[in-house]
């Protein structure tokens, strides 16, 4: 009896000690990428505050354009990764009284939003916002639009890498593209199948029609993504986009893998060497009226603009090889 006790004991502490390393790197990794919904920040999943325009203490880069629009604004929104290079465009170009912020949110007549990448493209298509700033949509975003008789029409203003992380104490620093497909779709079920620990994989995805979660879909076509069989016992794997975790993996105990033997520096992904790139765009509805929605896209691809786009963290189309 004694003996089994001291099994269940063991098992529990192995138990344990998976769930808290894997909690470990949700709170530090997933967590902060994921929409906060709690009441006042529905939808958020960034810092508003931090990234103001028109304010002294903002990390915005803080340009002003020769370029002003002063009627007529397009009310501009985006995911949250890429709120940092809305909110510096229109600091760059709209008057400062274009912009209401108050308490943790943006007021429903501000010429900037950040509903997040999910509700912006449903804006986008309502008539609520006039130009988003996002990743490529999914295909039930796609069908909404096609569902209520609008065409979006999507440029390309700059790209960046989608990047897979790991708990900093995982030993595993590289992994090719076949093999993070056969972690989501099963085929890999232990770390020790790739290099690592004796520690079941938890391979964390988002939530449906998140920009990274549609991200992952188009990264693994036609590979069915598996349901997560272990929860939260493992070691977690996560994903996002370059720019948004960088950051945190440089301070906090996660690692950004290399692919293919590369690693998402800005070198690599503008080069074309790192395997997974993909454009951000403005996107806009192709019925929508607005004079200056063009014309405010021509500055997003004008030096200026794409150089807040490089200076902000992203890869500015005009140096990438793609």
């Amino acid at each position: 009896m004694k003996k089994l006790t001291k099994q269940i004991a063991a098992l529990s502490a192995v138990v344990l000690g998976f769930a808290s390393f894997n909690t470990a790197i949700y709170n530090i990794c997933t967590k902060p990428c994921r929409p906060d919904r709690s009441e006042g920040m529905q939808a958020k999943s960034i810092e508003l505050d931090r990234f103001l325009p028109f304010d002294n203490n903002s990390e915005i880069i803080n340009v002003k354009s020769d370029f002003q629009l002063t009627n007529n604004l397009p009310v501009i929104d985006s995911a949250a990764a890429l709120y940092p290079v809305s909110s510096a465009f229109v600091n760059a170009v709209y008057p400062e009284n274009s912009v209401n912020f108050k308490g943790n949110d943006f007021t429903t007549d501000s010429k900037l939003q950040m509903r997040n990448t999910i509700a912006a493209y449903k804006a986008v298509v309502d008539g609520n916002s006039d130009i988003i700033i996002c990743a490529k949509p999914s295909e039930e975003q796609l069908k909404y639009a096609a569902d209520n008789n609008v065409e979006l029409e999507l440029i390309p203003i700059g790209c960046e890498a989608f990047v897979f992380l790991v708990n900093g104490s995982n030993p595993v620093d590289n992994l090719i593209t076949d093999e993070i497909k056969g972690i989501y779709s099963g085929k890999y079920t232990n770390w020790s199948q790739l290099g690592g620990k004796n520690t079941p994989i938890n391979p964390v995805t988002r939530n449906a029609g998140s920009g990274s979660q549609t991200a992952l879909e188009s990264f693994m076509g036609d590979t069915p993504i598996k349901k997560n069989p272990v929860g939260f016992v493992g070691s977690a794997i996560g994903f996002s986009f370059r720019y948004y975790v960088e950051d945190i993996a440089e301070h906090g105990n996660i690692k950004i893998l290399s692919l293919n033997g590369v690693y998402p520096n800005k070198v690599n992904i503008a080069n074309g060497n790192y395997p997974i790139v993909s454009n951000f765009y403005a996107v806009y509805s192709k019925s929508n009226d607005n004079p200056n929605i063009q014309p405010f896209i021509d500055w997003m691809l004008s030096d200026e603009g794409q150089d807040i786009i490089d200076k902000t963290g992203y890869i500015p189309l005009t140096s990438t090889s793609l």
